[in-house]
């Protein structure tokens, strides 16, 4: 299964790195005293918001960005009014690199979000130095206690915590775990398959005092219409816009006529 060889990268990858250097991390980012930009304050305003992935590869699709100049892609969907950036950290299935979170977090002027395997809250903590302003969790690949203790973490560490699900039951344990956001995945991480059509389904489960967003398989302004329709918060939107030659272009069809 797909999401077991990425969780288990995500595990080795953690391991390589000393005990000692792990809590120096955490250390380190809970005495931070500079702010961030607040990506819970990003989906209080009005309408579907819009957060741009920049993504190299994927484990489903093979490289997508042949030429990938980063920050270029991270100042094009600011330029063209994006809200958000989410950035893929995972270097084996992804070709990512943390430092590719800290050079755009450093740049841009909207909120941040690192996307990764998040297993160890070393994690979180070298999200936190590099100057993320939000950490996806996956509930598939985390136990009730992890849940609960990253997404604590992440809150003392003045962090947003996007919590993704895929089913109604993890739903109830992200909101059980304290989750104030949370993402509802349209693809399948056992077999990387997707359907537009779950996060419409599943969003009536989500209380009402969660953000929701919307991930994966949004290609359309008429699908991204639906999402606002439905009452999602925000749409993560990576393949579409990293494929489209001209990203300002595809960013401001996908917001057409979903702005409040």
């Amino acid at each position: 299964m797909i999401l077991d060889q990425l969780v288990q990268a995500s595990q080795q990858r953690v391991q390589k790195v000393p005990v000692r250097e792990r809590v120096k991390r955490i250390q380190q980012a809970r005495k931070m005293a500079t702010p961030v930009l607040s990506f819970e304050a990003m989906l209080a305003q009005p309408g579907l918001q819009l957060i741009g992935e920049v993504k190299r590869a994927s484990p489903s699709k093979g490289l997508i960005a042949a030429e990938f100049d980063y920050l270029q892609i991270a100042q094009d969907y600011v330029a063209a009014g994006i809200d958000a950036i989410s950035v893929l950290t995972e270097p084996r299935y992804f070709k990512g690199q943390l430092s590719y979170l800290q050079a755009i977090a450093q740049t841009v002027s909207v909120p941040t979000l690192r996307k990764d395997f998040i297993v160890a809250a070393s994690q979180i903590a070298s999200a936190r130095i590099a100057g993320a302003s939000a950490v996806l969790l996956i509930v598939a690949i985390l136990t009730p206690v992890q849940l609960q203790a990253f997404i604590t973490l992440a809150h003392e560490l003045n962090l947003s915590a996007l919590v993704e699900v895929h089913t109604t039951a993890e739903i109830q344990l992200a909101v059980a775990a304290g989750a104030r956001i949370i993402g509802i995945n349209n693809r399948n991480l056992k077999d990387f398959s997707v359907n537009f059509a779950t996060s419409r389904q599943l969003r009536q489960a989500v209380p009402a005092e969660c953000y929701v967003v919307a991930e994966s398989g949004i290609q359309t302004a008429t699908q991204a219409q639906q999402l606002a329709a439905a009452g999602f918060d925000a749409m993560l939107v990576g393949e579409t816009l990293m494929r489209a030659p001209d990203k300002g272009q595809a960013v401001m069809q996908l917001r057409a006529g979903v702005r409040g």
